[in-house]
C-alpha cells in the first residue's frame, strides 16, 4: 500500500522522490547541523509549485509529519523528520531581477549568494543574512537580520509579495491587497503557516560597499563594546558594522604566529559610497590599536559571502539568542568574560544593531515585534568534533545566563535552538495572539509544526 502511493506520488511530482531505498538517500537525508540524524519516510526535491501542492497533500492525508527544507540553515534541523515527509526546495533556486521596478523574485530554495549574484549585476541589493549559503526563505520568515537593515530594514520589511501553498493544497499570492493576514504571519512569524514556493523583494541600489573585519587583540574588548554601544545609536545608517569575539582563521593579513588566538573584531560594512569608506571607518581605526584588518572596497556580494569558509556543513550547532534594548555595563562584562573564552575557530558571538531603519516600523506592523530593541545578539555555538558537544553546548548556555538578565525576554527566532520552544510566545510579545488566529485559519491541524511551533 505505502509503495503504491509512493508511486502515485511520483506520477503527480515532476521532480525528485527520494525514499530509503534510493541510492541518494541518505546524502539528501542530511542537514546542516551534524547533531540532527533524522530518517524521513520520503523526500521530496519539487521543481515547480504544483510538486510542493502533491507534497503537501501527499503528507496530511497520509497523516505524516512534515517538514520544509529551503536553504538547510535551521541550527535545530527544522529541515527534515524522522518517518515523515521532507520537502526539500533546493532545485527551486530561481531569481528573476525587475530593474525598472527594482523588485526581485526569489523562489523558496534559493539562498543569499543565488540572490545577491543576480541583482548585484544591476546594481542593486535588499537585506540579506550574513552569510551567502543562508537561506532566502528561512532568513526572511524569521525576519531577516543583515548588513543592510539599519538602512533598508529587515528581509521581511522589504518583502512585497509571496506565493504561498498552505496545509490544504492551496496556492495563495499573499500580498498588501491579497490574503493580508498571510502576508503579515510570514513576515517573522516563521514556516508556521505554510510552503512559501517564492517572494517578492523591494531593491536598493547597493552595488560595492567598502568594509570587512578588523581584529583587535582581546584586551581592548571592554572599549571596543563600550564605543560600539554609544557609535551605533548615531552612526550613519549606511553603516552596518557589528562586534564578535573570534578566533583568528588562517586569513592572509594575519600574521601566521597568530593563527588560532582569540581577538574581539569589528566587522563593518559601509553601504554608501565607497569612496567615503575610508573616512567611515575611521572611529574604527581610533578606538584602539588595529591587529589586522581585511578591508577595502568590494561588491557587496563579497563580503557577504566572505565568511561562508568558516561554517561547512555538518558541524555541530547550538546558539542562543536574546534581543537587547541597551548595552549596559553589566552586559558587556558578560560578554567580555564569556566571549575571550569562544571555544573554536568556528565557534563566535556577535552582536548586530537593529535600529535605524528596523525602528521605523510599527511592533505589530509584522510579527517582528521588538522594534524598540537596538541589538541581536547570537551567542553561536559550532564545531566539528562530537566529542566537544558537552562543554561546548555548556559555554553556550553559560554564557546566555550571563547575559540574558540584562536582555530582553525574547529572542530573534531564527537564532534558537530546538529547547527554546518555551519562549514562542514571549519572542512575539503582544502579537502572539494575532499569529495564533492566522494559524487557526490557515494550518488548523498544525501541518507546519516542525518549526519555532505557533500551535493553533
Amino acid at each position: 500500500m505505502i509503495t503504491l502511493t509512493i508511486d502515485s506520488l511520483r506520477g503527480q511530482v515532476r521532480g525528485d522522490v527520494i525514499t530509503p531505498d534510493d541510492e541518494r538517500y541518505d546524502e539528501a537525508r542530511k542537514v546542516r547541523n551534524g547533531m540532527i540524524d533524522r530518517h524521513p519516510a520520503v523526500i521530496v526535491r519539487p521543481v515547480n509549485a504544483g510538486d510542493v501542492i502533491a507534497a503537501v497533500n501527499f503528507a496530511r492525508e497520509g497523516g505524516l509529519g512534515l517538514a520544509i527544507r529551503g536553504g538547510g540553515h535551521s541550527v535545530p534541523g527544522f529541515g527534515t523528520t524522522d518517518k515523515g515527509v521532507v520537502i526539500d526546495l533546493s532545485r527551486m533556486r530561481g531569481v528573476r531581477v525587475n530593474p525598472e521596478r527594482q523588485t526581485a523574485r526569489a523562489e523558496g530554495g534559493a539562498t543569499w549568494g543565488d540572490y545577491n549574484a543576480a541583482t548585484n549585476a544591476f546594481g542593486l541589493a535588499s537585506t540579506g543574512g550574513i552569510v551567502s549559503t543562508t537561506g532566502v526563505g528561512g532568513l526572511t520568515l524569521g525576519g531577516g537580520i543583515g548588513y543592510l537593515a539599519r538602512n533598508y530594514g529587515l528581509s521581511c520589511d522589504n518583502l512585497v509579495a509571496a506565493d504561498v501553498v498552505t496545509a490544504e493544497g492551496k496556492f495563495l499570492i499573499a500580498s498588501e491587497k491579497e490574503n493580508e493576514d498571510l502576508f503579515w504571519a510570514i513576515r517573522g512569524g516563521g514556516g508556521n503557516f505554510g510552503v512559501v514556493t517564492s517572494f517578492e523583494f523591494r531593491l536598493h541600489p547597493v552595488a560595492n560597499i567598502y568594509g570587512g573585519p578588523i581584529f583587535y587583540e582581546l584586551k581592548y574588548a571592554k572599549d571596543i563594546l563600550e564605543w560600539y554601544r554609544d557609535y551605533i545609536e548615531t552612526a550613519p545608517r549606511e553603516m552596518g558594522c557589528f562586534p564578535a569575539f573570534q578566533i583568528a582563521p588562517p586569513l592572509p593579513f594575519i600574521p601566521e604566529k597568530r593563527h588560532g588566538d582569540t581577538f574581539v573584531i569589528m566587522v563593518a560594512c559601509w553601504a554608501g559610497s565607497p569612496d567615503q569608506g575610508e573616512r567611515a571607518l575611521k572611529p574604527m581605526h581610533d578606538v584602539a590599536p588595529v591587529f589586522a584588518e581585511g578591508v577595502g572596497a568590494m561588491p557587496y556580494p563579497a563580503l557577504n559571502a566572505a565568511f561562508d569558509g568558516l561554517y561547512p556543513p555538518g558541524l555541530q550547532l547550538y546558539w542562543k539568542a536574546n534581543f537587547v534594548k541597551q548595552l549596559t555595563d553589566e552586559a558587556i562584562d558578560a560578554h567580555v568574560e564569556h566571549g575571550s573564552r569562544v571555544p573554536a575557530m568556528t565557534s563566535t558571538v556577535h552582536i548586530y544593531p537593529i535600529n535605524g531603519a528596523c525602528h521605523e516600523v510599527a511592533p505589530d506592523a509584522t510579527p517582528f515585534t521588538y522594534r524598540d530593541a537596538n541589538f541581536a545578539t547570537v551567542i553561536a555555538g559550532m564545531w566539528p568534533d562530537p566529542a566537544d558537544n558537552a562543554n561546548n553546548i555548556r559555554w553556550v548556555r553559560d554564557y546566555y545566563d550571563a547575559t540574558a538578565p540584562h536582555s530582553e525576554a525574547g529572542g530573534y527566532i531564527n537564532f534558537m535552538s530546538e529547547d527554546d520552544q518555551g519562549r514562542i510566545e514571549t519572542n512575539y510579545k503582544g502579537n502572539y495572539k494575532r499569529l495564533v488566529d492566522v494559524k487557526r485559519k490557515y494550518d488548523p491541524s498544525n501541518l507546519f509544526h516542525v518549526n519555532q511551533n505557533i500551535k493553533p
